[in-house]
């Protein structure tokens, strides 16, 4: 399996198995979903580069993670950001594929339409096969 399709398996696993942020969203999803009822989470795009050393396999991604309220003000997305780096960093191996490190590359938030709010935030993910 590819680290892109591993890490974001991962990553969605961890945001999943976060009960904090999962109370905050009616759904996390693979993708940023069509039909679906906001507050929502979805990972998006996931660029990846090779990345290790002499003896080590590893690729750094760039993993997009998106969030939307269907709020007056972006408020509400202040917690749902806050909960997305400590589930990163508790993601675990998936496919061979460890993550070694996770940094967040920026965050942005801006109205998406007249009656909502999408945060996003793109981490710089670094993962090294096991066993390689």
């Amino acid at each position: 399996m590819s680290a892109e399709v591993a890490v974001r398996a991962a990553v969605i696993a961890a945001l999943r198995a976060d009960g904090a942020l999962m109370a905050l969203v009616n759904g996390l999803y693979d993708g940023e979903p069509v039909r679906a009822a906001a507050p929502l989470g979805f990972v998006g795009e996931c660029l990846g580069s090779d990345w290790g050393g002499k003896d080590v396999e590893g690729r750094e991604l760039r993993l997009t993670i998106g969030l939307v309220v269907a709020d007056e003000t972006p408020g509400r997305l202040a917690g749902m950001i806050a909960r997305v780096d400590p589930a990163i960093s508790a993601a675990g191996v998936e496919a061979g594929w460890r993550i070694v490190s996770a940094r967040l590359l920026r965050s942005r938030v801006a109205r998406s339409s007249a009656q909502g709010w999408r945060g996003v935030v793109d981490y710089r993910v670094r993962a090294v096969r096991e066993g390689a």
